[in-house]
């Protein structure tokens, strides 16, 4: 019976648990809400949403009819002839004090509860140039609504980088105003914020504490920022969501919030019609109030209902002729087996034609080029011939006029042979003989070029040992450096003399003269098997000498560094262990001092309270007899009162408890009832929908 009770009295859909109790805090009733039930969101059922509308109308006329418009909060009962009588609770007003019962239905916008802990908040707040942005656009969102005209607050292009607890306190209310108009704030700040926070679902209301509220400045100021501009967004949202900006949205991605959005309007525009009735309506004025919108939101199922009709016998036009047409491509279609079969082999005959095309394209352009060459040299052998003929006829006519025989011809021909043949001889001992030359010519040039770079690399290690200049520090006076003495003047080629064609200018540094080469020992200037060699192994002497001995001082470098390292680890060793002997030593004077500090303070604390408890009891010693027999026996009589007014407030509470289990029960019955009329109404809609398929299906088997 718990878990049925809710059905019959929960909040409105919208509502979500923001029922507000203010019975306890000023000893005022509240009325009772109506039963607004949320029809199916998945159409224009204008039967399931005006009989669940009517089902929870009639389920609260039961109620009212009985005991009137009674507050769900708890106490109510107890203060219904209070002396101040408040207007009606806004739709998101905060939750009453008693959780349990009625009051604890959630709607459909109730969300998964949240994970244990306090969670992070992922924006910059700390950021300067976000918190500028935030507050920004903060600032604009506020002087484009008229703010200061409403709240007849002003303020400042600072206010939002430095503001002050009154600023906050009205920027607070109004963005709140903004989500619910109707809401009051009745008490303090730091006591009305933190529920708010936590009806509206603000992800971090869990790290904002009472005593940051009280003074919003300072270094949390970055965390009400990001909350106030949370606020301006979820007000922004509302906004949109009652023009229809999602509408679109929403169709795009294929859900259909027509049906919703009538729904929508009907709760709030009945629920506002409501909340305008004062405390001393009856029941049938607030049923003639819900009549214009429920008429409204019946017109509009119906041209809803009659859209979705339209569109219905539409589709099922279409989905005839789509079914003529499948039967008559069935009928006439040809075997698609065996097209398929063609289609492959016409592929792939297809293909073949094309790798044929290309072989073919490619032959052709080798023909085409072939043939372009062919005719070229055809061209050049027939100016050949021409040529070749026109000799032949110059030689043939200056033979003629000079008389010749054939008999001198022949030895002529004989003689030049012979001639030429020595001639071929001679060319071809000439060519040996040159290659040769060439060859040695080469040979002595690389050995020249290795001797250069080896007296290039012998004066670099020169350089490097300082035995080059003779200045140096190892040369002692000496002249180390190595030069070749190499003619670098080019024989002219009469000089030469021999063909100027066949002997390269390159060749005329390998000789000291004309025809004449260099000596070995004339090409360098220094006698290196010599005096250089002795004063080269002398110096190697002295420096193997050096090298030892300074082998011998890094050695005893090397010791002495290493007797000195382990001293230094010793040290450094000792110098932690005193270091670690230091901190345990200041840590536990750290305990010691903060153990000795709560202690003392604790005992100045309790001297101090004993002390004043003294003084008070010293000074109310004398009329404390009087005071407690007064207050015995004003709790006497105000014992025997709660004891009347607690059996009263039982007896009223169980017939309450009895009338609603009646209703729960009652309105139970009814939905069983609408259940099964459904059901059978689901039925007949499905065997009339068989009925129609097979009629369909026999029509088309008679037709010819």
């Amino acid at each position: 019976m718990k878990r049925t009770s809710s059905i019959g009295f929960q909040n409105p859909p919208f509502t979500s648990q923001h029922t507000r109790s203010t019975s306890l805090l000023n000893s005022t009733s509240r009325p009772q809400q109506p039963n607004f039930a949320r029809a199916s969101s998945g159409g224009f059922g204008q039967d399931a949403g005006l009989s669940s509308v009517r089902r929870s109308v009639s389920s609260n006329m039961l109620h009212g009819s009985s005991a009137g418009r009674q507050s769900y909060a708890p106490g109510s009962a107890s203060h219904s002839a209070s002396q101040n009588i408040q207007r009606r609770s806004s739709v998101f007003s905060r939750p009453s004090t008693g959780n349990g019962g009625p009051m604890g239905h959630q709607s459909f916008f109730t969300q998964v509860p949240p994970a244990a802990g306090v969670p992070r908040d992922p924006r910059p707040l700390r950021d300067r140039a976000f918190q500028t942005r935030i507050g920004q656009e903060l600032l604009e969102y506020l002087s484009h609504n008229n703010f200061e005209l409403e709240m007849k607050h002003s303020l400042g292009q600072n206010t939002l980088r430095s503001p002050t607890q009154k600023d906050f306190n009205y920027i607070f209310q109004w963005l709140y105003h903004r989500i619910d108009p109707g809401y009051k704030f009745l008490k303090s700040m730091d006591s009305e914020v933190p529920p708010i926070l936590k009806q509206l679902r603000y992800p971090y209301e869990k790290g904002i504490t009472k005593s940051q509220i009280a003074a919003v400045g300072g270094q949390n100021w970055s965390t009400f920022l990001g909350m106030l501009h949370w606020l301006m967004q979820l007000a922004q949202m509302m906004d949109r969501f009652v023009m229809g900006d999602y509408d679109e949205a929403c169709a795009e991605a294929g859900v259909d919030v027509a049906g919703d959005r009538i729904i929508y309007r009907f709760l709030t525009g009945a629920y506002h019609d409501w909340l305008q009735g004062g405390e001393d309506e009856d029941d049938e004025i607030a049923e003639k109030r819900l009549v214009p919108h429920i008429e409204n939101m019946s017109e509009e199922f119906a041209r809803g209902s009659e859209r979705y009709e339209q569109e219905m016998a539409a589709l099922e036009a279409e989905n005839r002729n789509l079914r003529d047409q499948v039967e008559d491509m069935e009928k006439n279609a040809p075997d698609v087996a065996k097209l398929d079969k063609t289609y492959r082999i016409l592929e792939g005959d297809k293909k073949k034609f094309e790798e044929y095309n290309q072989t073919v394209k490619g032959k052709i352009e080798k023909y085409e080029s072939r043939i372009k060459f062919l005719d070229e040299e055809i061209q050049k052998t027939d100016t050949d011939l021409q040529t070749t003929e026109a000799d032949r006829s110059e030689l043939q006519a200056s033979v003629d006029r000079q008389g010749i025989t054939i008999q001198d011809i022949d030895r002529m021909n004989t003689e030049r042979e012979r001639l030429q043949r020595s001639l071929e001889d001679t060319m071809a001992r000439l060519e040996e003989t040159h290659a040769r030359v060439m060859e040695k010519e080469a040979e002595a040039s690389q050995k020249l070029e290795d001797l250069e770079q080896i007296v290039k690399a012998y004066n670099t290690l020169g350089y490097q040992t300082s035995l080059i200049p003779s200045s140096a520090e190892n040369a002692k006076g000496q002249d180390y450096e190595l030069s070749l003495q190499v003619n670098e003047n080019i024989f002219s080629r009469s000089q030469v003399g021999g063909d100027p064609n066949r002997i390269s200018s390159d060749g005329d540094r390998l000789l000291a003269e004309p025809f004449i080469g260099y000596h070995p020992a004339h090409l360098l200037n220094l006698d290196l098997r010599g005096s250089i060699r002795n004063s080269l192994q002398s110096l190697r002497k002295e420096i193997n000498e050096r090298r030892k001995r300074g082998i011998d001082d890094d050695l005893d470098r090397r010791n002495l560094l290493d007797n000195i390292k382990e001293a230094m680890d010793e040290k450094r060793s000792e110098v932690e262990a005193l270091e670690h002997r230091r901190r345990a030593a200041e840590e536990e004077f750290e305990r010691t001092k903060e153990i000795t500090t709560t202690q003392k303070t604790a005992s100045d604390a309790q001297i101090e309270k004993m002390e004043k408890e003294l003084a008070k009891m010293r000074a109310t010693l004398s009329d404390s007899v009087q005071l407690m027999e007064q207050r015995e026996m004003n709790t006497n009589i105000e014992y025997e009162q709660l004891t009347l007014r607690a059996n009263a407030l039982r007896e009223e509470l169980h017939t309450n408890v009895e009338n609603m289990l009646n209703d729960v029960i009652r309105f139970k019955v009814h939905v069983q009832k609408g259940l099964e009329d459904y059901e059978s109404f689901v039925v007949d809609e499905v065997e009339q929908e068989l009925g129609g398929d097979a009629q369909l299906s026999a029509d088309v088997a008679m037709e010819p």
